[in-house]
């Protein structure tokens, strides 16, 4: 009588990290200490691509001195200079009103206290702000100040909802606090921007390269793609 097939054990974070390490290289976490940055930064990078957001952002950085004149202009003036990156009408009042309660609240636009609070009081005074969800929170506290606390994006959900790390109906704010459960403080890094990397190359959207990927083999999404579309290059 034949043996059953021996079921490989699921996945976690740090055997995803380690396989896809030869495809994207192991990251290195510099925090870069600059919180309003990021936040304004990760504003503009909402539904458009790292170019066009960046060059948004260089133009305001180029228009405007300070925060402080910035927080002054009227929407309009920040409205044309960020149009470059998208959806210009609706970030340029957030921008405006983040600035604006971020100074009432503190005083000044440094929010370098959030490094020292508890991490679920740091990420709950971000949400607060106007227009701040879960991940944009996230990336203010990893980006620029070096706490564990995850980013999710449209990448690192579908890949983690088809490696079986989070259910396939889990929506992006429950997985920021799924996946952060099961991630030690020293992989949050890591296991981000690597999903990112993959999620944009091999596990697409549309026709995953699954034939290609280094974990089709423990993915329980794998199988259903593999029937020869996931083979072809779009």
């Amino acid at each position: 009588m034949a043996k059953a097939k021996r079921r490989a054990s699921p996945l976690t974070p740090a055997d995803i990290v380690e396989a896809l390490a030869p495809l994207y290289g192991r990251p290195a976490w510099r925090p870069h200490g600059d919180p309003m940055t990021e936040l304004v930064l990760t504003i503009l990078s909402q539904n458009t691509s790292d170019t066009n957001s960046g060059r948004a952002f260089m133009r305001l950085m180029a228009r405007f001195r300070s925060w402080e004149e910035l927080m002054a202009a009227d929407p309009s003036e920040i409205e044309a200079e960020i149009k470059v990156g998208g959806l210009a009408a609706t970030k340029a009042p957030r921008i405006k009103a983040i600035l604006e309660e971020v100074w009432r609240r503190r005083g000044s636009f440094d929010m370098a206290f959030l490094g020292e609070e508890p991490l679920d009081e740091a990420k709950a005074w971000l949400r607060s702000l106007p227009g701040v969800g879960p991940k944009t929170a996230a990336c203010v506290l990893m980006f620029a100040l070096g706490r564990p606390a995850l980013p999710v994006d449209t990448h690192v959900q579908r890949v983690a909802q088809r490696l079986g790390l989070v259910p396939r109906k889990t929506g992006a704010a429950q997985a920021h606090d799924l996946l952060e459960a099961v991630l030690a403080d020293d992989e949050v890094y890591s296991f981000h921007i690597s999903l990112i990397k993959h999620g944009r190359r091999l596990c697409r959207a549309q026709r995953p390269l699954c034939a290609e990927c280094p974990l089709k083999d423990r993915c329980p999404a794998a199988p259903q793609y593999l029937g020869g579309a996931s083979r072809r290059r779009a």
